[in-house]
């Protein structure tokens, strides 16, 4: 595997954004003057050289604003950069004894990349700004010396397809000679994957060589160093050939540019504006879009996007702007600007502040899963049963399928926090529609807020708000894959749904044009909430796209009523259109059908790869980002190919963070996945395309710019390569006894739901050997979220809730809360609710007979929380419900976690351990200080060798230990039970001693 090695760099480089082209100088700013340029300065000065990268601005001059560290800033526009080499302008400041500089860019006539609003924070030396990446390099050393010398002279080309780096340096040592100084020289672009660098050996026939990013991420082969020969040498995945051919010398520079942008739409609401586009076609593939806005007082505006579609926000009232865009390829080349769409806004309307996610890092927190309409009940005007309340027996039991609701919730925050929990992930909370729709994965208009599920008082907004005011996030459960069975408002509903004659009158509703469906308002004719009027026609409509609509079927219903063609939905049926919906049943469940077909004809399928589909979702989700949620759990993101989330859907979600809140929040902004595999392999059945770790992953490879054309080839190319030549890595783990800093360069945005661990929790010991038999194959797997059962599955694909006894869930529990990953628990599990019942058997029986039975009943009374994991009263059932041993048991828990930094964010070792389920965890910060090393033994006793000598407490008991010889030994401490020794570093970072009281198994 790829290792890296962190190397003591002159400042800590910005972090890198996508969305790097903003609006507006950085505070202060003041007003322009006369041009300067950058002079000259005294070599015992502190200086810095800055690289700019202009190819895909299309500036026509280049300045430099910046302020020194503790300096003030240049008079804006700042100081004109000279030409440094192709694709790069450069400017020479002197620092003085600052060690760095803030710096922003513009063109000299009010356009800017100011790093979306953070400004570049910059070193000294020589340091380049490419794309909204900050790194250390000379991108210009050794320009014009491309061939090299006759005699001992190395031409070195470096693949970067697999390490995903933006800039590249090599640092070098000729045998006898010295090391260049750290990082290195830049390495100049070849051809697509490949960078090159000529060197001049002298007399020497060899050199030393490690590569890097400019950032502190090496490849310094595994610690070994590349020893590299004169000629042409290649460095591919760690493998040197000598002697090789040029691997560019095929290759054709890319000097095509896109077709530029068409059919771009604005659209506006109130001050806020969305742009969608069709999107650009390339020989080799567009990596992204340029819009550029113009119009009210802010001047030009011109933002880097990687979908089709663009919210701009926080306009001024009753102004026009126009937009047009042009596409960007992967080699730089621009395409002319698309047609100019112009757009007025309206009046700023009056609507709730959005709130701010909370922006910490996700693994922080422990998760508590709730089916908001199950959970609790706030208000009861808001319940409904449906279609099914009679049939399901919930009328006979008065359980609305739609009960509990954002009222309920916040009135139980201090529940969920009072276990500890500081993170909420709820069900889907769009418009859903459907004859059982209460889980919220029917979505019909993505855009709105089921109604069933806001009060007065308690709006979406409102459960937000309040849960950040505990401390507490919000993650919403979105779905990308498919609509609901009556399509998506906005996007497409059926014309005609079915044929409304005596038999399915009680069905198919009196249309009433007046009444439009949001899942709450009863239609006054039919006296229902979930009316079907404004879909069925008693005669063939014009236009009718279905085949044989309206003629009856040899096939009836439960109730024995004639089905008729085109009544019920179908993908072949011709209802849906190819551009918007696939046409098409999964056959094959780890086949590419299964990422292209439906899944049941209650769930109508995206076609993912259409721009018109792509736009709708991507819109749909940007407002909840603005709302402030905290993390996105994605619902059945398997059966989306990998291309369309890494191409579309996580850089959307990555860029409106961005654009609302900053690069800090979009870092720890929480995207996790379910790619359901249901096998107990590290790939499911061989399948790479089907298992969880695969899509954490960026791709490795350019393939079609059509992205229908793009998921088949890269389906196609991933199942040929096979489970033995995916990427691994390391940011799991410890190297040694000590915490490394991970690399997340390859990472796709998206981190997953611990799928194996879940299948295998029948039995914690067996959760564990077989969790981190995968955890090579994830891009980091602390950020894995793990749970012992859920909404639709117990362990081993079990349909029922896991009953496995209390004992057993203490084990699960213990593990979980110390092992790498995010401990999650579905409601009612701390009180093993509903345990051995049928999770879901849709309408044909109760709901309060299966593992989504109503929990209100539990929570009644009065509870308040002083801290996560801490009780300060309680009264009514509440206060028996938190008297259960397992209640007791996770509070716990939860206060020891919190206040060991390894079991959080920590990476882990078994190196020198005996014992079935014993670990050491390690978490090292150093902006922060932060420094924590535990030893970790669940159940079974454990003995810990090559540990570092020094004291140990013990978070459970308090026991101490000095350990002098490097060995610590731990005797068992039951089942359910654990020891958490932490070494006592002193300060700070000192061992906490005995967390908490003793309860039923932490003893």
């Amino acid at each position: 595997m790829r290792r890296t090695l962190v190397r003591l760099l002159g400042r800590p480089a910005a972090a890198a954004v996508t969305a790097a082209v903003l609006f507006g100088p950085p505070a202060p700013a003041p007003g322009p003057s006369a041009p300067r340029p950058a002079v000259p300065v005294a070599a015992s000065q502190s200086t810095a050289t800055v690289f700019y990268y202009t190819k895909t601005r299309n500036w026509s001059a280049y300045r430099l604003h910046y302020a020194p560290d503790g300096g003030s800033w240049t008079t804006a526009p700042g100081v004109v950069m000279e030409p440094a080499c192709t694709d790069w302008v450069k400017g020479t400041v002197a620092l003085g004894g600052a060690a760095g500089l803030t710096a922003t860019f513009n063109d000299g006539s009010g356009v800017w990349d100011n790093n979306a609003g953070e400004n570049y924070a910059l070193g000294t030396g020589a340091v380049t700004v490419k794309e909204g990446v900050v790194a250390h390099s000379d991108p210009c050393a050794g320009s014009g010396t491309d061939d090299p010398a006759e005699g001992g002279a190395a031409s070195v080309y470096y693949s970067t397809a697999t390490v995903g780096w933006t800039t590249t340096n090599l640092h070098y040592r000729p045998a006898g000679g010295s090391w260049t100084t750290v990082p290195g020289v830049g390495m100049e672009p070849a051809c697509t994957g490949w960078v090159r660098k000529s060197v001049d050996l002298g007399t020497a026939r060899s050199m030393l060589a490690a590569f890097n990013n400019g950032n502190g991420v090496w490849d310094n082969n595994n610690g070994g160093d590349y020893t590299l020969s004169p000629g042409l040498t290649t460095v591919k995945d760690r493998k040197v050939t000598t002697g090789a051919g040029d691997p560019c010398a095929a290759a054709t520079p890319d000097t095509q540019a896109p077709t530029a942008p068409a059919r771009v739409s604005a659209s506006a609401d109130g001050v806020s504006v969305v742009l969608t586009w069709d999107p650009s076609t390339d020989d080799k593939g567009v990596t992204r879009y340029q819009v550029t806005r113009t119009g009210g007082s802010k001047g030009t505006l011109v933002t880097d996007v990687g979908s089709t579609v663009f919210s701009d926000t926080g306009l001024e009232a009753r102004t026009a702007y126009s937009y047009t865009v042009r596409a960007v390829d992967a080699a730089g080349n621009v395409s002319p600007a698309s047609a100019t769409a112009t757009v007025a806004t309206g009046e700023e309307a009056e609507a709730p502040a959005p709130g701010r996610p909370l922006g910490t890092d996700p693994r922080k927190d422990p998760v508590y899963f709730v089916l908001t309409a199950r959970f609790n009940d706030g208000d009861t005007a808001n319940n409904r049963g449906g279609s099914q309340h009679v049939k399901s027996g919930n009328a006979a039991n008065d359980d609305p399928m739609f009960r509990g609701d954002f009222k309920g919730l916040v009135d139980k925050l201090d529940y969920i926090k009072g276990l500890g929990m500081s993170a909420v992930w709820i069900t889907p909370v769009v418009l859903n529609r459907s004859d059982y729709d209460y889980h919220g994965y029917h979505g019909y208009d993505f855009y709105e807020v089921d109604s069933r599920l806001e009060s007065a008082g308690a709006s979406y907004q409102d459960l937000i708000d309040a849960a950040h005011a505990k401390g507490m996030k919000i993650y919403q459960d979105v779905v990308h894959n498919h609509s609901s069975r009556w399509g998506a408002k906005g996007l497409f509903t059926p014309k005609a749904y079915g044929v409304r004659d005596a038999q399915w009158g009680w069905y198919y509703d009196e249309k009433n044009d007046g009444f439009e469906y949001d899942g709450l308002t009863v239609e006054t004719k039919s006296g229902k909430s979930y009316y079907n009027g404004d879909l069925w026609s008693t005669a063939e409509p014009s236009g009718n796209t279905c085949v044989n609509w309206g003629t009856p079927t040899q096939h009836t219903s439960p109730e024995g009523y004639r089905i008729y063609n085109c009544q019920w939905p179908g993908p072949t049926s011709g209802m849906f259109p190819k551009a918007l919906y696939h046409n098409c049943w999964i056959g094959n469940w780890e086949g590419e059908d299964s990422r292209s077909c439906w899944l049941h004809d209650d769930l109508a399928d995206f076609n993912t790869e259409s721009a018109p589909v792509q736009n709708y979702l991507i819109g749909a989700y940007n407002k909840y980002i603005d709302m402030g949620v905290d993390g996105f759990r994605v619902d059945t993101a398997v059966h989306i190919p990998r291309t369309t989330w890494n191409r579309r859907f996580l850089p959307a979600i990555q860029e409106r963070v961005t654009q609302r809140f900053g690069a800090g929040a979009a870092k720890n902004f929480f995207v996790f996945g379910e790619v359901a595999a249901f096998v107990n392999d590290k790939w499911n059945r061989g399948s790479v395309n089907h298992s969880a770790q695969f899509y954490t992953w960026k791709e490795r490879k350019e393939y079609a710019a059509d992205d229908e054309k793009a998921a088949l080839e890269m389906y196609g190319y991933e199942q040929q390569q096979g489970t033995g030549s995916q990427p691994v890595s390391d940011n799991a783990f410890l190297r040694g006894n000590d915490y490394h800093v991970p690399d997340h360069s390859r990472f796709s945005g998206m981190h997953v739901i611990d799928m194996r661990m879940h299948m295998n929790f029948g039995d914690a010991n067996n959760a564990y050997h077989n969790g981190k038999d995968s955890d090579d194959s994830y891009n980091d797997a602390t950020y894995n979220v793990v749970y012992v059962d859920s909404h639709d599955y117990g362990p081993n694909k079990s349909s029922e809730r896991y009953a496995g006894g209390t004992d057993a869930w203490a084990e699960n529990m213990s593990l979980m809360w110390t092992f790498r990953g995010i401990p999650t628990l579905y409601y009612g599990s701390e009180t093993e609710f509903q345990a051995g019942k049928k999770i879901d058997c849709g309408p044909v029986c109760p709901l309060e007979t299966t593992g989504r039975a109503y929990y209100g009943g539990h929570l009644a009374g009065d509870v308040k929380a002083s801290d996560f994991g801490t009780v300060a009263s309680a009264t009514g059932p509440v206060a028996d419900t938190l008297a259960k041993p397992l209640v007791r048991h996770v509070q716990r828990l939860n206060q020891i976690r919190r206040a060991v930094p390894a079991l959080q964010m920590g990476q882990y070792s078994t190196e020198g351990i005996t014992g079935s389920m014993a670990y050491k965890r390690r978490y090292t910060d150093t902006a922060s200080g932060t420094d924590s090393f535990a030893l970790v033994t669940v159940s079974g006793g454990a003995t810990y060798t090559g540990v570092p000598n020094g004291t140990y407490k013990d978070a459970v008991t308090g026991d101490t230990r000095v350990v002098t010889g490097g060995t610590l030994a731990v005797p068992a401490p039951g089942k359910g039970n654990l020891r958490v020794y932490v070494l006592d570093l002193g300060g700070r970072n000192a061992a906490p001693g005995k967390v908490g009281a003793a309860g039923p198994y932490l003893k």
